[in-house]
């Protein structure tokens, strides 16, 4: 049952079967009923005309009708029978051919005779009809209310064999009719449901025959049916996704090799330079110095990878509280503000007093921390840096903004990847890293916030993040 072909095969199959089946069963009970009533129609018919040639005579019951004139009654082969009993019981009279064997008695009205099927002496089927009825008074007889009052009961019988041998016939027909038609329908089920399939067979070929190396094929079978071109678009949209997943390894494998190369090479180039002639202690004390400091600089870009790793595979636990994002700002910018004044820069924390989040404190530090120390690297001298955030409905809005900015739109829809720096050329390659930005959005998503990044002005970056607020239901 694994099999999508078996599976519509056997549905398909037990649909008709069901429906073959209760068509029979409905054309069998109207044909069969049509066949019952038509056969007690004709019983009752002759029944009928039998009460109608009954005469009776004082206590005398006279027939009319010679039984010679019906000879159903008297012939060896499948007879038919008649009884005629009186009120007490007695019978009055009884076809030639139930010699001393007696039909059995039952009645209902004339207008509505009851029908019956029995056995027949000779184990063969049969139907009779039976009711009471009034028999006409002999017209010299002038006491009609006798005659009344003796009122007679009338059974009459046949042999129902043909009857039966036509419901029997019409039962195997019905059973043949039904096995051709399901063995036609498996046949024609088969094929519908192979050729139904087939566009399922070619997207399947064309997917085995895409390479790793080559993620750029997209599944292009034409003409498929409506209900498999979803498939097909999702296939085409899922390989899109691998390429690029692809794309960003193989970036990222590069962008990694070439940050470990620049520092490496630094760290190298420096041990040659000391070890190319001897040199006194203040000398070797500067060149540990200079590598120590690039050493710091490799091991805070693993760190940082270390973290978005952690990150990404949801092993990191949060601790959420109550922070006051004034106070939080202000914490953040203290290590930066010496630089900033070096170079004139102006910073603002418009943040209002009264704005609270519901967030992880060394995880939002993290964040701010690292929005501001990149403000401080890319803001023009003398230029401005500022921090403002604004209460919603269950979240805050917190907007850190710096002047100074020459990336464009384009650009700043980037700036959350690894180790994308606008920089192309990678100059600071070993002092900037480019993992700040994509730390952040790491960071912010697993606190149930959201971060964009904006070019407000021609000279102005903004980046705009999400906050759950002091309310908001957060889970780690």
């Amino acid at each position: 049952m694994r099999s999508l072909r078996t599976r519509l095969i056997i549905g398909i199959i037990g649909a008709m079967l069901l429906l073959l089946t209760v068509f029979s069963l409905i054309v069998y009970s109207v044909i069969r009923r049509a066949l019952v009533n038509q056969f007690d129609q004709s019983l009752a018919s002759t029944a009928r005309i039998l009460a109608a040639s009954v005469e009776m005579d004082g206590d005398e019951i006279d027939l009319e009708l010679d039984v010679q004139q019906m000879p159903e009654f008297q012939r060896p082969d499948r007879p038919s029978y008649y009884q005629l009993w009186r009120h007490d019981g007695t019978v009055a009279a009884k076809s030639p051919s139930l010699g001393k064997d007696d039909i059995l008695r039952f009645e209902g009205p004339f207008s509505t005779p009851v029908f019956r099927a029995f056995q027949m002496r000779n184990s063969r089927p049969g139907r009779a009809v039976g009711f009471k009825f009034s028999p006409r008074a002999d017209s010299r007889d002038s006491n009609r209310q006798t005659a009344i009052q003796q009122a007679l009961t009338l059974v009459v019988a046949r042999d129902a064999g043909g009857l039966h041998r036509q419901l029997s016939f019409l039962q195997s027909l019905l059973l043949v009719a039904s096995g051709v038609t399901i063995a036609l329908s498996v046949l024609i089920a088969a094929f519908v449901v192979r050729q139904g399939l087939r566009p399922l067979d070619s997207i399947a070929a064309e997917i085995a025959a895409i390479k790793e190396d080559d993620l750029a094929v997209r599944v292009a079978t034409a003409s498929v049916p409506l209900e498999i071109a979803p498939i097909k678009d999702r296939l085409n949209e899922l390989l899109s996704r691998l390429e690029d997943a692809f794309k960003r390894e193989r970036r990222f494998t590069a962008d990694v090799a070439h940050e470990l190369r620049t520092p490496l090479a630094g760290i190298r180039s420096t041990i040659e330079v000391a070890l190319s002639r001897g040199r006194d202690t203040a000398e070797y004390q500067t060149v540990l110095s200079e590598c120590l400091a690039i050493v710091e600089n490799m091991q805070i870009m693993m760190n940082n990878l270390l973290m978005i790793a952690r990150l990404d595979a949801c092993q990191v636990t949060f601790r959420h509280e109550q922070i006051n994002l004034l106070e939080q700002v202000d914490s953040c910018w203290g290590p930066f503000s010496e630089k900033a004044i070096g170079r004139e820069i102006a910073f603002a924390n418009r943040v209002p007093n009264d704005v609270t989040v519901n967030s992880d404190r060394d995880n939002l530090s993290m964040v701010l921390s690292n929005l501001l120390n990149n403000a401080v690297e890319y803001t023009n001298d003398a230029g401005q840096i500022w921090v403002a955030a604004q209460n919603t409905d269950e979240s805050v809005e917190v907007t850190v903004g710096n002047t100074g900015c020459r990336l464009t739109n384009e650009q700043a829809a980037q700036v959350f990847d690894c180790f994308w720096r606008g920089d192309s050329s990678r100059k600071d390659a070993g002092v900037h890293s480019g993992l700040g930005l994509a730390l952040v959005k790491r960071i912010i998503t697993a606190l149930n916030g959201a971060v964009t990044a904006q070019i407000d002005q021609p000279d102005t970056f903004k980046i705009n993040l999400t906050l759950p607020g002091p309310h908001a239901a957060t889970s780690d």
